[in-house]
């Protein structure tokens, strides 16, 4: 009978291959031999680094929220407006659609998943699991391409390119403040989650 630790063991969600694990190098990736699905790839950053990755995205985010995105002017006469008050002008103009998709995948959806993070690291930096690490890492799963910070920055910067022929157009300071957020958040987006599962073992009953 064999006496391998199931830590040793690595089995692809997809197919249900098992294979033995190994240390991977940096910028190495395993995948499954049968359904070429992604396994694991190697932890670049601590649980500690990740902590404050997550940190410098919340501080971003309330800049870029608070922040005005771009000032408009014509005649002589400026208007600035932030996020929400383009949400709310949307929601006026009888675009409640897109203001509420706008609400939830540039403000709800990205607040969520840094705080769920936060929480999460804060206590497998102390190798615990933090209380609900069950939903919240199922929730993550399903939230990550719900996230679009990074769309809103290009269709932005589109909008002021064109804006320009008929309007005097200033790119504010939000709009610098979300292109951060769009990079801290591409970071995220290339860290294997998964790796909490094992870095923070389940109590024993």
């Amino acid at each position: 009978m064999s006496t391998t630790s199931p830590e040793a063991l690595l089995i692809c969600e997809h197919c249900d291959t098992v294979y033995r694990r190994r240390t991977l190098e940096r910028g190495e990736v395993a995948r499954c031999a049968r359904c070429h699905a992604e396994l694991e790839r190697h932890h670049a950053l601590s649980v500690n680094a990740l902590l404050a990755l997550i940190l410098t995205a919340m501080i971003v985010f309330v800049q870029a929220n608070m922040w005005p995105i771009v000032t408009l002017g014509l005649s002589g006469q400026y208007s600035g407006t932030t996020l929400w008050g383009m949400i709310i002008t949307m929601w006026q103009q009888q675009a409640q659609v897109v203001a509420v998709l706008a609400a939830f995948t540039l403000f709800f959806f990205p607040m969520a998943k840094m705080l769920s993070l936060g929480w999460l690291l804060w206590f497998a930096r102390r190798g615990r699991r933090a209380p609900g690490f069950v939903p919240l890492m199922v929730g993550l799963h399903y939230l990550g391409p719900w996230t679009m910070s990074e769309v809103f920055v290009l269709g932005a910067l589109v909008a002021i390119v064109k804006a320009h022929n008929y309007f005097d157009v200033v790119a504010d300071p939000g709009i610098y403040a979300y292109a951060a957020l769009t990079l801290l958040i591409t970071i995220f987006a290339g860290v294997d989650l998964r790796q909490l599962w094992e870095l923070t073992p389940e109590d024993p009953a």
